[in-house]
Order: structure tokens, then C-alpha cells, then sequence
């Protein structure tokens, strides 16, 4: 079993390329979360209220509600991500993001950025948002709220001790891919 590694915003380029596909990550600091219409909105030139450099986007939609004067996350499920693939490699490129974290894995072109940008992509468990929602240890503030909606609003969340797996490191490496590729392997030789 391998150690958990730990990760702390500000994510410097070192510490992101000196994670692995396949390594365990306890990640911690802040993380802004963003959806579809934030990658889009970004992606054409929109204005970015945050600064993003050495910092992490979480593919999430938390469930907030209000608590006093702030706010207090109940659930932090990972959005799947394949969904901002169309965006995702420019984002990294003009913001200088060295974190992402979602579920289900991205395609050949954020891979790249990846590798060429020096990000890394974080996989975090799928259906234990309740359980996610317990390392997020404040809202430090929200963007968008009123154009986007709670959902796609862009988040500003403390972490502590998220626990995560490199889906895809800074070296062109993916954990999805060495499984499609062990599956058609596995299958040739079943059909034979």
C-alpha cells in the first residue's frame, strides 16, 4: 500500500509534478469549485474574480445553506469532468491552475496541459458527498452567485485532509488510460 502523500495550497509546480498516476493525496488549503457555466464563462474571456495561479479548481456543485451571516457546505460531491474537457486545457494554460479535482477522469487534452503546464488531476470519491462535505472546513466566499445560481456558482472553499487519488499527473501519465488499455488487453484475450 502506498503513503499517503500531502498537498497544500499554494500547489507549487514541484509538489504537483512530484505526485504520481495512482498515488494517494490528502490535499488541503483553498479550492475554488467551477462547473460548466464558470469553465465557459472563463474559457471565453470572462473575467475571473480569483486569482487562480498555484491554485485548485474542484469540478463540484456543493449543496450550501446559509449559517448566520456565512455559509456551511452539507454536501461536496465530485461533478464528473469530462464535461469541461472542451475548456479545461486553456484554463490551465491562462490561469495558471495547478490542481483539478472531480470524478470520472478528462481526455487527451487537459492530459497535455497537464503534462505541459505542470497540473495535475485529482480523482475524488464519487457518492460520499455528505462525507467530502466534512473536510471542507469553511466558505470563504462566493462569485457568480446571483448570474450563475448556488450549483455553478464559483465557490471559495477551505479544505482539510481531502482525500484523493492523481487520475492524471504532470507527466502524461492517466490512470483511466492504463485501464482502458489492461481492459482491451483483457478482452483480446478472452475473445481470442
Amino acid at each position: 500500500m502506498s503513503v499517503m502523500k500531502e498537498l497544500f495550497y499554494p500547489f507549487s509546480e514541484a509538489a504537483v509534478k512530484a505526485l504520481r498516476a495512482g498515488d494517494t493525496v490528502r490535499i488541503s488549503g483553498l479550492v475554488y469549485t467551477g462547473r460548466d457555466r464558470l469553465h465557459k464563462h472563463l474559457a471565453e474571456g470572462g473575467k475571473c474574480p480569483v486569482q487562480l495561479r498555484d491554485g485548485a479548481i474542484f469540478h463540484c456543485g456543493p449543496v450550501t445553506v446559509r449559517d448566520g451571516d456565512g455559509w456551511r457546505v452539507a454536501a461536496a460531491g465530485p461533478t464528473t469532468s469530462i464535461r469541461e474537457e472542451p475548456y479545461m486545457a486553456s484554463i490551465i494554460g491562462k490561469y495558471g491552475v495547478r490542481v483539478v479535482i472531480g470524478k470520472g477522469g478528462m481526455g487527451k487534452r487537459t492530459l497535455d496541459a497537464c503534462r505541459e503546464l505542470g497540473c495535475v488531476y485529482l480523482q475524488a470519491v464519487g457518492g460520499a458527498a455528505a462525507l467530502l462535505a466534512k473536510r471542507i472546513r469553511r466558505v470563504d466566499g462566493v462569485d457568480f452567485l446571483d448570474e450563475f445560481g448556488a450549483t455553478e456558482a464559483l465557490w471559495h472553499l477551505t479544505l482539510e485532509g481531502l482525500e484523493t487519488v492523481v487520475g492524471m499527473d504532470a507527466h502524461g501519465n492517466s490512470v483511466y488510460e492504463e485501464v482502458r488499455r489492461d481492459s482491451e488487453q483483457r478482452l483480446r484475450e478472452l475473445i481470442g
